[in-house]
């Protein structure tokens, strides 16, 4: 698993191709607060269940609250084959306070 920053997503996202897949695991409430646009959303105690939702051949990006339960999603991913798995560090916390100020925060 490698760590990817607030900064380094951003500019992926931004980038014309090669967007990465971005897999957020926090809980349908804190989901429903804020989220980057775009990402699936599959609670951290469902990702082994839900497993085929995933496209293995894309990076994926685990993002959660500040980086904690996306790191335990990352190695499971990893486990389970996965080869270009990031954590986002920091998490929408992060994400929020350094990229999109107007995002709400918990």
């Amino acid at each position: 698993m490698r760590i990817l920053s607030v900064r380094e997503l951003k500019a992926r996202l931004d980038a014309p191709a090669g967007r990465p897949q971005l897999l957020d695991v926090r809980e349908p409430w804190e989901v429903h607060l804020c989220m980057i646009a775009d990402s699936l959303h599959i609670p951290m105690d469902q990702v082994p269940a839900r497993l085929p939702e995933l496209d293995r051949s894309r990076q994926t990006v685990v993002i959660c609250h500040h980086g904690i339960r996306s790191s335990h999603v990352a190695r499971l991913l990893e486990y389970y084959g996965f080869t270009e798995v990031f954590n986002l560090t920091g998490g929408i916390d992060a994400w929020a306070r350094e990229i999109d100020p107007g995002m709400t925060t918990y």
